[in-house]
């Protein structure tokens, strides 16, 4: 399992993305980014920024 914490990015926030795939996170990341916060186009710097902050979680560790 894969998770992604908005707020390793963006100080405060405190949404979340978990999926199977580092690329199902992303997705879930991009759409919450344009859902939520109007942006209209997600640049691939941002992309990266938001991989670099996906980390892997097992069941233990999940909340």
């Amino acid at each position: 399992m894969k998770r992604f914490d908005s707020g390793s990015l963006i100080p405060g926030s405190n949404w979340r993305a978990e999926a199977e795939s580092e690329a199902e996170v992303v997705r879930k990341a991009v759409e919450n980014l344009k859902a939520y916060h109007g942006e209209t186009e997600v640049r691939p710097e941002m992309v990266e920024r938001i991989k670099e902050r996906i980390v892997d979680v097992d069941s233990s560790t999940r909340h």
